[in-house]
């Protein structure tokens, strides 16, 4: 087959290839600075972002697995603590909490869109619960309503998974800030992405953040001032110079994987496979377009075969991943069902309608009876 016929999964040299000149001109514009960590590049990525997210702080990290760790840290969580976690999601969500000495406590999803189910947190909830995690998969909002009213009267911290939401709106309120702190990833593959690893938190509680700008610095605000243990996790000048330029670009990317996504909604409605489903009151990013079919591994092949590059997120939970061999969490029966079939299909700003199209016929074609 030839090369040209390939439908990659998400083509970044594409993307970034629009936008070299910009990306070059900010880079250039680091370089002759001479500043290279906590300049004004982050600072001002750093306003923009809570700007863009309606938050009032919004402070650069190394990467988004940082992000979460340092917002629970912020929070004083620890050994002793239980933090309450989808068990549908990449493993990050959950080793945050590992890091930080908690207890991870998963519950299983809604099957219609895979996100935490609200109900399942509150039966989880226990006297030593100190958090929820709720993490907005697929660049589909969770249920936050619903997580807060369960929460309600109790001193509960609801945390955002926000590393694959970026935009993503909820009753017309962007994620980010409908919490009480949401963490951010900016690895390259994400709808906004860093030309390496990156993170953010973002919050509107000023002592969440005084204490992120802190801990995300060797735990000092002053140089060489240290009153608490820090870490080394600090967004750099390049990448925040390159994320200023392709935040300007966010919305219509997002705007573009819309219609796509809308475009398989339509032409795979009548397929067996079962599609995502969007509640009215959210309003998702498409990250990730996800279907799913028990026959997976034929659709693949099929898929394959015709040249269209897909992957799966993700095909083992983390409760079943040797990181968690020797905890006990109990059976999560409709995660691990989800991740036995789920199939992420091509999407991304520089993915054309007929690829997508095609990607559309050929899975109906493999699921055709």
């Amino acid at each position: 087959m030839a090369r040209d016929a390939v439908i990659p999964f998400l083509d970044l040299g594409a993307i970034h290839g629009g936008m070299r000149s910009e990306i070059l001109a900010a880079m250039e514009r680091v370089l002759d600075s001479g500043r290279f960590i906590l300049g004004e590049e982050v600072t001002a990525f750093e306003q923009e972002f809570a700007r863009y997210t309606g938050t009032t702080y919004c402070l650069g990290v190394a990467n988004g697995l940082d992000a979460l760790e340092l917002a629970l840290r912020a929070a004083a969580i620890g050994p002793g603590d239980e933090v309450i976690v989808p068990g549908n999601t990449f493993i990050a969500t959950w080793l945050a909490v590992s890091r930080v000495g908690a207890q991870v406590v998963p519950v299983e999803p809604l099957l219609d869109t895979y996100n935490i189910d609200p109900d399942a947190v509150g039966a989880a909830i226990s006297r030593r619960t100190r958090a929820v995690i709720a993490v907005h998969l697929y660049g589909q909002p969770a249920d936050m309503r619903g997580l807060r009213s369960v929460i309600a009267g109790r001193p509960i911290l609801l945390i955002e998974d926000a590393a694959q939401a970026h935009g993503a709106r909820l009753s017309g309120e962007r994620v980010g800030g409908i919490g009480d702190v949401a963490a951010w990833s900016f690895y390259p593959g994400k709808n906004l992405g860093a030309l390496g690893d990156g993170g953010a938190v973002t919050t509107n509680d000023g002592r969440i953040a005084e204490a992120v700008r802190r801990l995300r610095n060797y735990g000092s605000t002053e140089k060489y001032v240290h009153p608490s243990r820090g870490f080394n996790s600090r967004l750099d000048e390049l990448q925040a110079a390159v994320l200023r330029v392709k935040l300007r670009h966010l919305d219509s990317w997002n705007a573009h994987r819309c219609e796509v996504a809308g475009l398989y909604l339509r032409l795979l409605a009548t397929s067996p496979v079962a599609l995502p489903t969007t509640p009215e009151w959210a309003a998702p990013v498409w990250h990730l377009f996800v279907i799913r079919t028990p026959s997976r591994e034929v659709v693949m092949a099929r898929l394959h075969d015709a040249g269209i590059q897909t992957q799966v997120h993700y095909p083992i939970p983390p409760h079943l991943q040797g990181a968690y061999a020797m905890e006990s969490f109990g059976p999560l029966p409709l995660t691990e069902s989800i991740h036995r079939e789920v199939l992420s299909l091509p999407i991304g700003p520089s993915l054309l309608l007929a690829d997508a199209e095609r990607v559309a016929a050929v899975v109906r074609e493999a699921t055709a009876t």
